[in-house]
């Protein structure tokens, strides 16, 4: 389905019917584009997870969405830093605990252009870690639920993936050696875009495709992305960004996202995101990818480096 088929605009909510009964999981909701998707599936009467980090930011997302929306709506927050193995394992289990369906898991929640290399407490360095790995660990824990649901993965990635290396760096998974911030970021977005098109044929294989895996991007939209970990340079840069047409605001950058979780009869095989300029901005739909992101070789060894590294063996 294209763009064309959606209308000069594009996908939109507006196309969004009633979603009572339905349950989405969401990384990173207490701004951006986060947010606003759990903002509008709320409105539509949908059951939101939130996984968040700070406990604080999720108190305060949480009253404004019922300041917006009413007391009624049906928001759960479990804590998550997607960051360290040990949270994310305990916030899957959380979940599958206390909810009984998920329709979607909304892979949104990551941080961009770390200055100089941090290396997390697993191992790895920051980025790949908490981008990658922490949402693949999420994605195999929680998928037994999602497939009960016949449910759908939506990973949020980056045009940031065709920047950097356009490959992973397996030699140096870590970036001992050269670390800079953009080629760090764009590997853990492309190793996050070549997963989802990895599990896709997996779950062929395994005569599993009632469940889905989309791959997005919100394209150039104004979050607080660079600004909570990009570097001083970047955040100048992206400060006056922010102010051309060449950026949109957060709730256009959730439409890919919501279009993958909701939207029936979407080709898995595409790449969603804004069609204008440079895939920055514009009507949301279907839009080239390069193959490098679908590198079967690539995504093969890197699926069994991430179940050996993570320890979790998904069950396909």
């Amino acid at each position: 389905m294209s763009t064309i088929e959606f209308g000069k605009k594009g996908w939109t909510p507006e196309r969004l019917g009633k979603l009572n009964g339905r349950t989405y999981v969401i990384t990173g909701t207490t701004s951006g584009t986060g947010f606003e998707a759990a903002r509008i599936l709320l409105s539509r009467g949908a059951k939101v997870v939130m996984l968040n980090r700070n406990a604080r930011k999720s108190e305060d997302t949480i009253a404004i969405l019922k300041q917006e929306l009413g007391n009624e709506i049906e928001l759960l927050n479990i804590q998550m830093d997607l960051a360290e193995q040990d949270s994310v394992r305990k916030a899957a289990g959380e979940v599958l605990r206390r909810v009984a369906r998920i329709d979607a898991l909304i892979c949104n929640a990551a941080i961009a252009q770390v200055p100089s290399q941090k290396i997390n407490v697993d191992g790895w360095e920051s980025q790949m870690g908490t981008n990658y790995f922490g949402h693949f660990t999420l994605q195999a824990l929680l998928f037994p639920l999602i497939e009960k649901s016949k449910g759908r993965i939506v990973t949020v990635g980056s045009m940031g993936y065709n920047m950097g290396l356009k490959t992973i760096k397996f030699d140096d998974l870590n970036w001992d050696q050269d670390y800079a911030p953009n080629d760090a970021y764009s590997q853990s977005k492309l190793a996050q875009i070549m997963t989802i098109y990895e599990l896709q044929d997996r779950l062929e294989k395994a005569g599993r495709t009632y469940v889905k895996a989309y791959a997005c991007h919100p394209g150039s939209s104004r979050t607080s992305l660079i600004s909570t970990s990009g570097s001083f340079m970047m955040k100048i840069i992206f400060g006056l960004m922010k102010l051309s047409p060449l950026t949109q605001p957060a709730e256009n950058g959730a439409y890919p996202a919501l279009m993958c979780a909701t939207e029936e009869n979407l080709d898995q095989n595409a790449f969603y995101g804004p069609t204008g300029r440079n895939n920055w901005v514009g009507p949301v739909g279907a839009h080239h990818i390069e193959p490098h992101a679908k590198d079967k070789a690539v995504a093969k060894r890197l699926w069994d480096l991430s179940e050996k590294v993570t320890g979790i063996h998904w069950n396909l």
